[in-house]
């Protein structure tokens, strides 16, 4: 009797066991796909908070070595865009229309434009819509509109498409991609431009269906085509954020007269030395 005792409780705490077990699995079954839905309903829902970084400030302290005029720029949809002016002679040189990236202010982009006072360009530099206390919240759509403006704004001056060079820097580039197929510009400049967001995003997050989460695709692999004016594609072979293979696709896809500028060992705010400011001169003084 005491044998067959032993046998019974055994075989009930197996039986227990194997209940427990499955009460498990049922609610691991249960809380991966409600994990998974509530962390793409968050993604979802604060993806601009994820996209655009206004306050990030990653260049405090370079001083302004260059002359320019705080300037306020009037968008389609009545806000006001803060943007610095350097007039050197709109007669003579072409104007650089420079579209920053998704973080910080406009100081962050002393390092770049105190080199453009060596260069014989004007050039403007805007920051969009939620950035550099401006007002609005930034979207694709919002930034296509900021771009326009600045462009608009230019051509009240007296300018036309052919006197003015658009530079996009990182996002900045999807907005000078947009903004390129409506005109005819002396030229385009990308620095470590993405193909798409979608592209971008589905680096950072291979396992969500980014395509039908995305709200602000920039699907600039799908309008360099309808470029014509020449263009210099610029990339760091090491860019951690937008991988170096997005560049040399931009690269191939972009119509002639193409030109580039592949760095080895830059990151993804590619470095201002002396080769890549040699480029830029260069390739400004071919569209003269």
């Amino acid at each position: 009797q005491s044998w067959f005792l032993v046998v019974f409780i055994w075989l009930k705490k197996k039986v227990n066991m194997k209940k427990k077990l499955k009460q498990y699995l049922l609610k691991l079954i249960l809380i991966i796909p409600i994990a998974y839905f509530s962390l793409l309903f968050i993604i979802f829902i604060f993806q601009r908070n994820l996209l655009y970084h206004p306050k990030e400030n990653n260049y405090f302290g370079d001083e302004l070595k260059v002359k320019i005029e705080k300037v306020k720029i009037e968008t389609g949809d009545n806000f006001e865009l803060l943007g610095w002016f350097h007039e050197k002679d709109l007669s003579n040189f072409k104007t650089l229309v420079f579209f920053h990236g998704n973080a910080g202010t406009l100081e962050n982009r002393i390092h770049k434009i105190n080199h453009f006072k060596d260069m014989n360009i004007n050039f403007l530099i805007i920051s969009w819509r939620g950035f550099s206390g401006n007002l609005g919240k930034p979207s694709e759509k919002g930034l296509y509109k900021d771009g326009e403006s600045a462009i608009n704004w230019l051509k009240r001056k007296g300018l036309k498409d052919n006197d003015i060079v658009l530079y996009g820097e990182s996002l900045g580039t999807g907005i000078a991609t947009h903004v390129a197929q409506n005109h005819k510009f002396a030229g385009v400049i990308l620095e470590s431009p993405f193909t798409s967001m979608v592209d971008a995003a589905k680096n950072v997050y291979p396992y969500f269906p980014i395509r039908f989460l995305l709200k602000d695709k920039y699907e600039s692999d799908k309008k360099i085509k309808n470029l014509k004016s020449p263009i210099l594609i610029m990339h760091g072979e090491e860019d951690k954020i937008v991988p170096f293979w997005m560049g040399k696709k931009m690269y191939k896809l972009a119509n002639e007269p193409k030109y580039s500028y592949f760095s080895e060992k830059d990151n993804h705010m590619m470095e201002y030395n002396e080769k890549m400011i040699l480029v830029l001169k260069e390739y400004l003084k071919s569209l003269n």
